[in-house]
């Protein structure tokens, strides 16, 4: 044992002088098993001396069977703390966002008055493509002017999801003159109609319809360019009652009456001793036009009663049914074949009818009488009791676009708006150009056509000023070249730059259509969609398209207010349903 001591003496260094063993000292023993916790036991390996604890080198030490490992981190627990920390982070910037963009939004920048010698641009209305233009416009070049009867944007995709309150109505508005505030220059705005375009004097007749009227209700306006974005009407195609008895969807006074006839037609099915023919007719809601609009509506409703109404009246809520009529073959007709019979399959799950080749003849203030076409061509009228009428079909040019194509020879054989060429330059006119649904460029009559033509005037009107701009520069370059001596070849040079500015500038491409994809709600939170992608169209329906539409309407809102509103109602709605009372 004395030998294994100074053994131990002589691997240990420097640390064997300072340690001194008595004779008597314990003896150091070291054990297969478990080691005891008592720190005065014989086996432990600390001895002391002087006072003072030395640890035998880690060389010396035994690992024992059961004493734990070292637990090392993770990779899944690394990777859910990292997860949730980048999360944390990302709502943090979101709320900064927010915020940012609220204090940008009730702090704007000082505008400046625009020169008044510049030309007088008027825009006519407040829809997708006036405020496209708007928004990239450079007002500095020009004294802009906005009338319109509305003081608002309305972002109309979703206004179908107001009839039933999944979204506030508020929430999908955008204030014009918040737009208009954000501008370089000053823009004025003034909410009245526009009744009358004097082609020849250049000016617009306006008239304010509010119900306050002051001394001066009615006046002129000149203007030196003139874009007309008034959008359309609702269109009856002369079928007597449909003006009378049906509620249109395209505006928000729209979707606030159908609301509020929706509880109308709820309360009164549920009133006492009511007749159950009666209740049937009361419950029975028809939507009349395949398109977009009328399908979101008819899954709106559909998911209204199933999810709100039926929980809180359910004696009635069996009873409540959808018809949708349809005077073509099929329902959305510019989806793909494989989206139609999706959206058809899922209207049958929803226990919505769908009446396709049905042309409605006539309507009353209970009843619709159509005549449809069956399987074998044989015409048939049916009469359909209704408790509410929904026409969402149809647009015809509204009052001052005709009174204009009267004024225009060249227009006389448009029918269906105001024909424009390439550049959307109204026939037959100077310096007039059109954009949206009243105007006639050889495209649908949609938003994503209307934007983009509005964002194409925008283009084509910011490179307008520069080109004049440029012109006169250099006009003031020749007419003093050679008057100065010395000064010839730096003017000559800066002359064909400008005039290389010019030609770049002046290469202005026809406007040009690019379809994005259509997008549409059909109900039990399933969407159909048929996006453009690459050289062809990418086709989908289902739950996770409806996640897509969702995101990508909320992308599209026109602003972070919009956006904010918008989801804050969805989130409403999801966890406290939708709001029943009646307005």
């Amino acid at each position: 044992m004395a030998s294994s001591s100074r053994a131990l003496s002589r691997l240990t260094g420097p640390a064997s002088r300072q340690l001194s063993v008595h004779v008597n000292a314990p003896t150091v023993k070291f054990s297969t098993t478990s080691c005891p916790r008592n720190p005065t036991s014989t086996s432990t390996v600390v001895a002391r001396a002087r006072g003072r604890a030395t640890v035998l080198p880690r060389q010396f030490t035994r690992s024992y069977a059961d004493a734990a490992p070292t637990k090392k981190p993770r990779r899944i627990r690394n990777t859910i703390k990292w997860t949730w920390r980048l999360t944390y982070l990302t709502l943090l910037a979101g709320v900064g966002a927010v915020i940012y963009d609220g204090y940008s939004d009730r702090h704007p920048e000082e505008q400046y008055v625009p020169d008044p010698q510049k030309k007088t641009l008027v825009i006519l209305g407040t829809g997708w493509g006036s405020v496209a233009l708007l928004k990239k416009l450079d007002t500095a070049n020009y004294n802009v002017v906005v009338i319109s009867p509305r003081n608002y944007f309305l972002f109309t995709p979703l206004l179908p999801s107001c009839t039933t309150g999944n979204i506030e109505h508020r929430s999908i508005m955008e204030p014009v003159r918040q737009i208009l505030r954000h501008k370089k220059a000053a823009v004025k705005f003034y909410e009245a109609e526009a009744t009358h375009i004097d082609v020849d004097k250049k000016v617009v007749r306006i008239t304010d319809n509010s119900d306050i009227k002051g001394k001066v209700h009615e006046t002129e306006v000149p203007y030196d360019m003139l874009v007309i974005g008034v959008g359309a009407e609702n269109a009856t195609f002369g079928i007597p009652g449909v003006r009378e008895h049906s509620c249109f969807l395209k505006e928000i006074k729209d979707a606030q009456a159908i609301r509020t006839k929706i509880m109308d037609c709820v309360e009164t099915a549920a009133f006492k001793d009511q007749t159950p023919d009666e209740v049937d007719r009361l419950l029975h809601m028809v939507v009349v036009g395949g398109g977009p609009t009328g399908v979101e509506f008819a899954g709106e409703l559909r998911d209204f009663f199933d999810e709100d109404i039926q929980k809180l009246i359910p004696d009635i809520a069996p009873r409540f049914k959808v018809t949708l009529i349809e005077a073509l073959p099929n329902v959305l007709p510019m989806f793909s074949k494989q989206l139609i019979d999706y959206t058809e399959s899922t209207f049958k799950e929803e226990h919505i009818t769908i009446m396709t080749k049905t042309m409605v003849k006539r309507v009353t203030d209970k009843t619709v009488e159509a005549e449809a076409v069956g399987p074998d061509g044989k015409k048939t009228l049916v009469t359909i009791p209704f408790g509410l009428l929904v026409w969402a079909t149809g647009n015809t040019v509204r009052p001052i676009v005709k009174d204009l194509m009267s004024q225009i020879p060249a227009q006389k054989d448009s029918r269906r708006g105001l024909a424009v060429n390439e550049y959307l330059v109204v026939q037959g006119a100077r310096d007039i150009w059109a954009v949206g649904d009243c105007a006639v460029a050889g495209y649908a009559p949609t938003a994503q056509v209307a934007s983009q033509e509005g964002a194409f005037l925008a283009r084509l009107f910011n490179n307008m000023a520069r080109t004049e701009d440029l012109e006169q520069r250099v006009r003031d370059l020749s007419a003093g070249l050679n008057l100065k001596p010395g000064n010839t070849p730096e003017v000559t040079q800066e002359i064909e730059e400008l005039e290389k500015q010019l030609r770049r500038i002046k290469d202005v491409k026809p406007f040009h259509y690019s379809h994005q994809g259509s997008l549409a709600y059909i109900g039990s939170e399933k969407a159909v969609a048929d996006v453009a992608w690459l050289n062809g169209n990418v086709a989908s329906g289902g739950k996770l398209t409806y996640l897509f539409w969702r995101s990508a309407y909320l992308s599209m809102c026109f602003s972070t207010r919009n956006r904010v509103l918008v989801a804050l109602d969805w989130v409403k709605a999801k966890l406290y349903g939708r709001d029943v009372s009646r307005e």
